[in-house]
């Protein structure tokens, strides 16, 4: 595998605003095919629509459960989950219950994250749990990874790109330290160029989730590391 696609197998090819269009969502599929991403990462009601345009493919169908807030009943993110699993997703982020986990109930956390694990590992599918670390401090950041990692989840994530803030490399590099090497790290949230791919790869993110992944390549290819216009 040359260095442009070793990248791009690190990349979830991303399109989660509201305003979104068929037109738009397969657009990114017919990317993430050209370039090999990991996968695409779309709103729920996306997925069938991923699920068809990706289909004889090795990009996976991605998508996000009790997004971007976190707050929904543990009940309708297990059902979200096995819905989008239904239609084609083989990849689930989803994004923890940050009030309870700020107020220190991290049993709920954990039972809300394991609920969804064992939906999605029941029926074949990989949980990334998003942390939105932008909202939390870093007691409450390492909580949340060894919450995520007790419920059986297969990453943790950093953010959901609607919070205050994105991925740092002090993030990534405390998940890391506290995850282990038994769990990816997704780093997510404000990621737009080749330089920034790689600080986070460097401080240990496993997996890159980011809009602009179509630039990075491109840079990479032309041995750039500023994916102009973003």
């Amino acid at each position: 595998m040359d260095q442009k696609n070793s990248i791009a197998a690190l990349i979830d090819h991303t399109l989660l605003k509201p305003e979104a269009t068929a037109e738009e969502i397969r657009k990114v599929c017919a990317e993430a095919r050209q370039y090999g991403f990991a996968s695409v990462c779309v709103n729920p009601y996306w997925v069938p629509l991923v699920a068809s345009e990706l289909a004889g493919c090795a990009v996976k169908v991605c998508t996000v459960i009790g997004f971007p807030l976190g707050a929904s009943m543990t009940s309708v993110k297990v059902a979200e989950t096995q819905a989008a699993i239904a239609a084609g997703a083989r990849e689930i982020d989803m994004v923890e219950n940050v009030g309870e986990l700020r107020g220190g109930n991290r049993d709920a956390v954990r039972e809300d994250m394991r609920a969804v694990v064992e939906a999605s590992h029941a029926r074949g599918a990989i949980v990334k749990v998003i942390l939105e670390t932008a909202l939390l401090n870093d007691d409450q950041k390492v909580a949340a990874c060894l919450a995520a990692k007790a419920a059986g989840a297969d990453f943790v994530k950093t953010s959901t790109g609607f919070g205050p803030g994105g991925a740092t490399e002090h993030d990534v590099a405390l998940m890391r330290r506290t995850v282990g090497a038994e769990m990816g790290v997704k780093a997510s949230g404000g990621i737009r160029t080749l330089d920034d791919l790689k600080k986070m790869v460097a401080a240990g993110a496993t997996r890159i989730g980011a809009s602009a992944g179509v630039k990075i390549v491109e840079a990479q290819a032309a041995g750039s590391t500023d994916a102009a216009g973003y």
